[in-house]
């Protein structure tokens, strides 16, 4: 394990805002690298909206349900000196997801042979096109995936030749739903290849072309689930943050973030206790962030709504005193108008009645989130953002029983409505309430006028010493691309103090196995 005190600089300080994915991420890095690392989190958990939800014997995630791009996450942990096997119990999932369209099932695998097959089953013509999607998308994300590794705090990082090899795939029009085009005949297994645009909060309709490689990354490398939820992964890192000296403040709330000149010097708990840092970094949802705590240099409501956003989830967290074995882990079922469905969530004014909707039932894989013989169910629905005003308050009960009566027509849990025992509703003016901007659960939208340098910056420009991690910053949402960013503002902070470090890379062998 790599000592802390390696690089000899223990007296500068890193204050880190926010123990979400990103923070946790970073605290872990710094403080094995021998800086003095102080997270401050609000809440009474690490994780942010990778914390767990307990509602009585029951466990929920509060977001993220699986992991993908493991490998990102090992080399987190092995540059720390640790695998994280050692801190969580993983579960690769097979079959990973059930896609139903009306009557037509279709159960997804990361093993090619037996993904094919399904195809071949549910899309009869369709098994080749498959398999001519994923060699070609192996050499497409060996291509990307390097040029998302860097940061972009100068427009000089376009220079770079990871991003001259990958502009082909990135300046372009084209849509994810166009690519997808150039392979498969039938729509609706086009949407199998174009619904993990939802982990960016588009419609891949609108979505970048690049990003056909989220599906490419799930079919080839598999998802895993955690024993015991996703927010396993958060109480992990928390562990390695204190086990390198580093601490974690609970309940200690941000109020305002101090200056002298463009150095954020120190911050300001709502306790009025000042503390002060070397560097400072901001873990929270970037908008909110940007226009509360940011003291005399924040930014209006009023511009940071000029900006594109993600859609909203509105989520349903059910207990259940029975468990329905024969449901799948992990059940998508699309709308009977998928592209009207997605065309009012980007429209940002209609709430959808033909809506699709992601069932979690975990309990078929874990035992430890509820009581013998009991279940949890972790129900989510894309819709709107918050930024026309829907009235949530009003309308989240009449809606939560329309979610309810389509998963009782949609899945074999007809008896469903017998079995609540506890149920909790987060709405888009929910996650509004808990600091996340416009209740936008997927942060910024990932436009190209959003990505790489004209995303907020890890380095956030105007400032010499304050930087960003989360999915409002390059390279954006999910948890893999939130511990990236994390690990690219921290070599960021390494070369201010010209530390140098040898990376760990098991991603290239990885991706060009794949390719090849």
């Amino acid at each position: 394990m790599v000592g802390r005190k390696q690089f000899g600089i223990l007296n500068k300080r890193i204050i880190i805002i926010g123990a979400g994915p990103g923070g946790l991420t970073a605290g872990m890095l710094l403080a094995n690298r021998g800086y003095e690392v102080t997270i401050l989190e609000k809440n009474k958990v690490p994780g942010g909206r990778n914390a767990p939800i307990q509602d009585g014997p029951y466990c929920h995630d509060t977001g993220p349900t699986f992991l993908h791009q493991k490998f990102t996450l090992d080399e987190i942990f092995a540059e720390t000196g640790r695998k994280p096997g050692d801190y969580m119990d993983f579960v690769k999932l097979d079959p990973m997801t059930r896609l139903s369209w009306g009557d037509l099932s279709l159960e997804t695998s990361s093993n090619r042979q037996k993904m094919a097959a399904n195809i071949e089953k549910s899309f009869p013509g369709e098994a080749e096109n498959f398999l001519r999607f994923m060699d070609d998308h192996a050499s497409k994300f060996k291509t990307i995936f390097p040029f998302l590794l860097k940061p972009y705090t100068r427009l000089s990082s376009y220079l770079d030749k990871n991003l001259i090899k990958a502009l082909p795939y990135v300046a372009t029009t084209k849509s994810v739903m166009d690519v997808l085009s150039d392979y498969f005949q039938d729509d609706r297994l086009k949407l199998a290849f174009t619904f993990q645009a939802k982990y960016l909060g588009m419609s891949p309709w609108n979505c970048p072309a690049l990003f056909s490689i989220l599906s490419y990354i799930e079919y080839e490398h598999g998802i895993y689930h955690v024993q015991g939820g996703l927010s396993k992964i958060s109480e992990g890192m928390a562990k390695v943050v204190t086990e390198e000296g580093g601490e974690i403040r609970y309940e200690a709330e941000v109020e305002e973030i101090l200056y002298q000149g463009k150095n954020a010097a120190k911050v300001r708990l709502t306790n009025g206790e000042e503390l002060t840092c070397d560097q400072l970094i901001v873990n929270a949802d970037y908008a909110h962030a940007r226009t509360t705590i940011f003291g005399e240099k924040k930014q209006t409501n009023d511009e940071l709504r000029k900006k594109k956003y993600s859609c909203s989830t509105f989520m349903l967290y059910l207990g259940l005193d029975t468990l329905y074995k024969d449901q799948p882990h992990h059940h998508v079922i699309f709308a009977d108008d998928y592209h009207q469905n997605l065309a009012d969530i980007q429209g940002e004014k209609i709430v959808s009645e033909d809506m699709s909707f992601y069932i979690r039932n975990s309990s078929v894989t874990d035992p430890t989130v509820a009581p013998e013989g009991h279940s949890q169910l972790y129900v989510l629905v894309p819709t709107i953002n918050t930024r026309h005003g829907h009235d949530w308050q009003g309308t989240q009960e009449e809606y939560a029983e329309t979610i309810i009566d389509k998963m009782v027509a949609s899945t074999g849990m007809k008896d469903l409505r017998d079995h609540i025992v506890t149920r909790k509703i987060i709405t888009p003016t929910g996650w509004e309430n808990a600091n996340i901007f416009l209740g936008a659960t997927f942060n910024l939208a990932h436009t190209l006028s959003q990505m790489l340098h004209f995303r907020p910056q890890n380095r956030l420009k105007g400032f010499n010493n304050l930087y960003l991690v989360g999915g409002g910053t390059h390279p954006g949402s999910g948890l893999p691309t939130i511990y990236e960013s994390a690990r690219i503002t921290t070599n960021l902070i390494d070369e201010v103090y010209d530390q140098k470090r040898t990376p760990v890379d098991f991603a290239s062998s990885i991706l060009t196995k794949a390719a090849n």
